[in-house]
């Protein structure tokens, strides 16, 4: 019996890029260039990141099916990956991108067969894969650290995340339903 399969990964990536997009959504694009030190990705900077790396996962699982990235030239592919990020200007962009990559990956990971999933994918010479499901994993694990990076931006620039407003939200509402002297 599998406990962790393609819907639940689906699901749990959806649910993910649903707060990232939260995020995207409460930081107002005046405050997209935001930086905290000048070598640290600005606000903008991180969403791109996000957006255009999930399209780049896409690709090579979804539709190259890659199985070994032995001589797989990473210095093109970044600066490829960097063009495509460049081109998200404007927070509509941005927001746009986030919920087309986020869709086409969840739509993808929903349908993946399970064979697929087990298929080793090889990164160096000599060296043991790891499990296409892994990496698909891997694609969750990168979003969260950027998410955790933004929500730490939010709360320099003053904004209180959603989730923790809806937390407080919840707390309060347990504390006005508790009876008096309870």
């Amino acid at each position: 019996m599998t406990y962790y399969g393609n819907k639940e990964l689906a699901d749990s990536f959806r649910t993910v890029r649903k707060n990232t997009i939260a995020i995207a959504e409460d930081i107002p694009e005046n405050q997209y260039g935001y930086r905290p030190t000048p070598d640290s990705r600005s606000v903008a900077e991180v969403l791109r990141h996000i957006a255009v790396s999930t399209q780049g996962y896409h690709n090579l699982h979804a539709v190259k099916k890659t199985t070994s990235f032995v001589g797989f030239d990473w210095g093109a592919y970044m600066q490829k990956v960097q063009k495509e990020e460049q081109q998200l200007a404007t927070k509509a962009q941005i927001l746009e991108a986030l919920r087309s990559s986020g869709g086409a990956w969840a739509s993808y990971l929903d349908s993946v067969p399970e064979a697929e999933q087990a298929q080793g994918v090889t990164f160096s010479e000599g060296a043991a894969p790891k499990t296409r499901f892994e990496m698909y994993l891997s694609v969750k694990e990168h979003e969260m650290h950027h998410r955790a990076q933004l929500m730490v931006l939010e709360r320099m620039l003053g904004i209180v995340p959603h989730l923790t407003r809806q937390m407080q939200e919840r707390w309060s509402a347990a504390a006005a339903a508790k009876p008096a002297g309870a």
